[in-house]
């Protein structure tokens, strides 16, 4: 539902289509990066397809306030995710360590992957604190109190999580871009959260926008 001359945040509708009304095609399953997304994506056709307005959740024209009360909470849940990449990572890349011995040592007795690892490691509990620190204000302060913090996280945790999958995948050499450990799948998901919901150059804009209006009003 659309309403063209209503105002620029009143003129769409949420409607809730179920896969199986008459007119709604499933044209193909999608990938991303090359897998398939547990949330699934796919391309869809509606053709004369119809349901009653009770399918409709919320007024007519709340459809973009509806979908932004779900950005924040879903933004945290997405960097909820990417900490839980880095964690498996992590683990992966210290098993590795210790197991692996490349010219008479393991790799974990080597100066630049003890480096690495510990930078991970690191990096991942400032990642959880600032998303911890996000979740707390969403639940406080509301949304609004939270959106600076929220594109913060948006912006940053994807980023590093790669980061550190990228390092777990260089200590793999070829094992890791395999089907035998989950790094490449990993990686692939981790670069698809700094689109979803957003990509990174929106939610920095924003971030930077919001700390200039401060210190002009200061």
């Amino acid at each position: 539902m659309s309403d063209p001359g209503a105002g620029a945040r009143q003129r769409h509708s949420l409607v809730l289509v179920p896969p199986g009304t008459p007119g709604v095609m499933l044209v193909r399953d999608l990938t991303v990066s090359g897998y398939h997304d547990h949330q699934g994506h796919c391309e869809v056709r509606l053709e004369g397809a119809r349901v009653p307005s009770a399918n409709l959740p919320g007024p007519a024209g709340a459809g973009f306030a509806v979908a932004q009360r779900r950005l924040g909470p879903g933004r945290v849940h997405h960097c909820m995710r990417a900490i839980g990449m880095s964690e498996r990572a992590l683990e992966l890349m210290a098993r590795r360590a210790l197991s692996r011995t490349a010219s008479g040592a393991t790799l974990a007795g080597r100066g630049v992957v003890r480096r690495d690892i510990a930078g991970s490691r690191i990096t991942t509990g400032q990642l959880r604190l600032l998303v911890l620190t996000t979740a707390w204000l969403l639940d406080t302060a509301g949304y609004k109190g939270a959106r600076i913090e929220v594109a913060a996280i948006k912006a940053t945790v994807p980023q590093a999580a790669a980061e550190i999958i990228d390092r777990a995948i260089q200590l793999h050499g070829g094992l890791g871009l395999s089907g035998d450990v989950p790094l490449a799948q990993l990686y692939a998901a981790s670069r698809a959260l700094r689109i979803a919901d957003g990509p990174d150059d929106v939610h920095l804009e924003s971030v930077a926008r919001r700390e200039l209006a401060r210190h002009q009003q200061a």
